[in-house]
């Protein structure tokens, strides 16, 4: 049993052996430059299979801390692992222009997401478990961003949302794709300055503007001079009240009249003595929805039918679709753990059914949550619950869409492997 031990965690092990069965196990030794086989006895193998049985079954409550307990891998240190759909931290606060703290929300989302397992993950609502399709779905831990530096913690984030953005997804290999699939990043935030990063890393790999849906209380597209300062420099301009300008002065979005960008749940204070703030928003290409519109659209149904009209939905080749998620769209009722909140917002509940009639109808192939700062929440996590919530929301559209799409057929698994089960 040490034969296999040595180079893979006894977890890791069993669950390779059950998939495949037992008799051999190869696996490659990237570090020495050759293959390396193992084979083991049919009573290791029951050993193994036996030990899983009594131990590998976790809690909600219980395990090293990831996402809904996904398996973690440090992916930017394993370019040999493989995968559909990542949740990926990214710990960076210095661009935020009030309250600190979101370097502490991709650890506080995980936390919050304890109670998410493949064992019992099934979404009534869309009819799948997206932990237990199709996707290979892991937590790729933080991108280590330093907190000293902002010009170079926008290079770190811009070149590892690269790194990751461009491999091959499994289905990329093995399903219709044939290798021209690439995995999807969810970033758990951090400040909404991530989104510039990640937006580059978008436009690199699908090589075209992507359209994004951003949910926030605010713009963020205001040119950065509207930050009054006696001090003014350029790396100021990156701040998360600006990226969405910055990544259209870059041409990463759509600035097709057609194919507009939209905001929704708007509700923010606008610079100076008129609404000029509306109009630089109007040049970029964005269409909003304010928060108050969910009343005269009637409901989250009309919301989600004002977005969806931007789409083409018979379109045999969609825009690629960004996903922008800052939690202060939430009134701060249901999310006071935020750096920027504003009164007057939706409901968890509505945006999660807004959510719900888009991300399995677009083209999504990215996303962040961000904003969620612990230190102002309350002893319940509310805030962190509703991200954690959001996130899963956003994984089951993924995955369902990715069902309809047929690109999974290949590789729907049917099943829960039980050595992958948690309660």
């Amino acid at each position: 049993m040490m034969r296999i031990l040595t180079s893979l965690s006894f977890s890791s092990a069993a669950i390779l052996l059950v998939a495949f069965g037992g008799g051999q196990l190869v696996q490659a030794c990237q570090h020495h430059g050759h293959d390396k086989q193992w084979t083991i006895t049919p009573e290791e193998l029951a050993e193994i299979r036996e030990l899983e049985r009594k131990w590998g079954t976790d809690w909600s409550f219980s395990g090293i801390t990831t996402f809904a307990h996904l398996k973690h891998v440090k992916c930017l240190t394993t370019p040999s692992e493989k995968f559909d759909i990542a949740i990926v931290g990214a710990p960076f606060d210095t661009a935020t222009s009030y309250r600190p703290g979101a370097r502490f929300g991709p650890r506080a989302i995980r936390q919050a997401s304890s109670r998410q397992t493949s064992f019992r993950g099934f979404n009534p609502r869309a009819g799948i478990n997206p932990y237990a399709s199709w996707a290979t779905i892991i937590d790729c831990g933080d991108i280590p961003i330093t907190p000293f530096d902002n010009a170079v913690a926008l290079e770190q984030m811009s070149e590892a949302f690269v790194e990751l953005g461009s491999r091959s997804a499994p289905l990329g290999e093995k399903g219709k794709g044939k290798g021209k699939l690439k995995p999807k990043l969810i970033t758990l935030g951090g400040d909404h300055s991530l989104a510039l990063p990640a937006l580059r890393a978008l436009k690199k790999v699908y090589g075209r503007e992507v359209r994004v849906v951003h949910f926030d209380a605010h713009l963020d597209t205001w040119h950065p001079a509207k930050y009054p300062s006696a001090w003014p420099s350029t790396q100021s301009h990156f701040n998360h009240g600006s990226m969405f300008w910055l990544a259209g002065q870059e041409g990463l979005l759509s600035n097709s009249s057609s194919a507009s960008n939209i905001h929704a749940g708007l509700r923010t204070r606008l610079s100076g003595t008129d609404p000029s703030d509306f109009v630089d928003d109007s040049s970029q290409n964005w269409l909003r929805i304010s928060a108050d519109d969910i009343d005269d659209l009637g409901g989250p149904a009309g919301v989600i039918a004002a977005i969806m009209d931007q789409f083409d939905l018979n379109d045999p080749d969609p825009d690629p679709v960004y996903l922008s998620i800052d939690i202060d769209v939430l009134d701060p009722a249901f999310a006071p753990g935020t750096g920027t909140p504003e009164p007057g917002g939706w409901t968890t509940r509505e945006l999660i059914r807004i959510l719900r009639g888009l991300v399995d109808v677009l083209n999504v192939v990215g996303a962040d949550v961000v904003e969620v700062s612990p230190a102002y929440q309350g002893r319940g996590e509310e805030t962190a619950l509703a991200a954690a919530q959001v996130v899963y929301e956003v994984l089951t559209g993924m995955v369902k869409r990715g069902l309809k799409d047929g690109s999974s057929e290949e590789k729907v698994k049917g099943v829960v492997d039980k050595a992958h089960d948690e309660l």
